[in-house]
């Protein structure tokens, strides 16, 4: 795995929304904590596996997608590959590199709804899948 770039507090993950679905939280760049105690880059903490999502993420969002225009909710979950990970670790935990791009998923919780004149209709896509990326304020210390 060829080295990349560290993530550490500041930097920030990117999701690629679903077509035409709105996420107001998911409207920007997201940031991130870095949750080392031992490993820095320029005094801020390195980003840690089992910290793949930030606190922004981690609650149930808001959703619609037209036509169904009535909001839903859901959750969101990544899952890094190897490139995104390093081999070494700190306390057991991979160290998180830029890396490529990755999948994240929307899993509904509650469906969003489509009005009718006659009742409503859910959106039955139970599970909808985008791509996230970090995006680092590192361009100093390399891993991997």
């Amino acid at each position: 795995m060829p080295a990349d770039f560290n993530i550490k507090s500041g930097g920030m993950i990117r999701l690629s929304i679903f077509p035409l679905a709105v996420l107001p939280p998911l409207v920007s760049l997201i940031p991130l904590i870095g949750t080392s105690t031992n490993l820095t880059v320029s005094n801020m903490p390195v980003y840690l596996e089992g910290n793949e999502l930030p606190p922004l993420l981690m609650a149930p969002l808001p959703n619609i997608e037209p036509p169904f225009v009535t909001p839903g909710t859901g959750t969101v979950s990544v899952t890094l590959p190897p490139m995104n990970k390093t081999i070494l670790t700190e306390n057991g935990k991979a160290i998180f590199i830029k890396g490529t791009p990755f999948m994240a998923e929307f899993q509904l919780i509650a469906p969003a709804m489509q009005p009718t004149s006659v009742s409503t209709v859910p959106d039955l896509v139970a599970k909808k899948l985008n791509m996230a990326e970090f995006v680092t304020t590192n361009v100093m210390v390399k891993e991997g």
